[in-house]
């Protein structure tokens, strides 16, 4: 797993051998699994998320209903809100698979900036990148109907098709599962 993560920064900026010991001296890799809530609604936390292998979901529930609003697979990271504004959160994060985490808070990496600050201008942009990202994302699913969504998501990430369970695929896209269904035997006849 370290392997990956390395691999990962390295698109960002280079490792010394110190920079490597540091990092793994703080025990980052967690294995997850499948159905595990890792923040609930109304939970303080300040722990971030870097997806090295599986997949986990953020979802609200309203009324009842959950509300799948991301998936974060294989080399994302995520950052709750709640982990940077010090509120509560108003969401849920649950693994939708086993999954192996590299865990760290606001303490681990502020510690780690310090000593070595190439890694705060990695964090930025990293972070810049993931903006640009969750804006195209946000402005494709406003201007989208329920059909291009799908079909994004097959061109996008046709990984979560098969990885995450129907109902919070059709959450995630913004309909019911019957709808999907229906969807999904639309496009297949289309392309007979």
């Amino acid at each position: 797993m370290q392997d990956i993560l390395f691999d990962f920064i390295s698109k960002y900026i280079s490792l010394t051998e110190e920079e490597k010991s540091a990092l793994l001296s703080l025990d980052l890799f967690h294995p997850v699994k499948k159905g595990t809530v890792l923040l609930k609604e109304g939970q303080k936390s300040h722990e971030s998320y870097f997806v090295l292998k599986g997949c986990i979901r953020v979802y609200y529930i309203i009324d009842g209903e959950e509300k799948t609003t991301a998936f974060y697979t294989e080399l994302d990271a995520l950052t709750p809100h709640c982990a940077v504004n010090k509120t509560p959160s108003e969401y849920f994060i649950s693994c939708v698979e086993d999954s192996i985490l590299a865990i760290s808070n606001s303490d681990v990496e502020v510690a780690i900036n310090t000593k070595f600050p190439k890694f705060d201008i990695m964090c930025r942009m990293l972070s810049e990148e993931l903006l640009v990202k969750k804006q195209i994302d946000f402005d494709e699913f406003k201007t989208s109907s329920p059909e291009q969504r799908y079909l994004n998501l097959l061109q996008k990430r046709p990984d979560l098709i098969q990885r995450v369970p129907q109902h919070q695929l059709a959450s995630y896209l913004g309909i019911k599962p019957q709808s999907l269904s229906r969807l999904r035997a639309r496009i297949m006849e289309k392309g007979s």
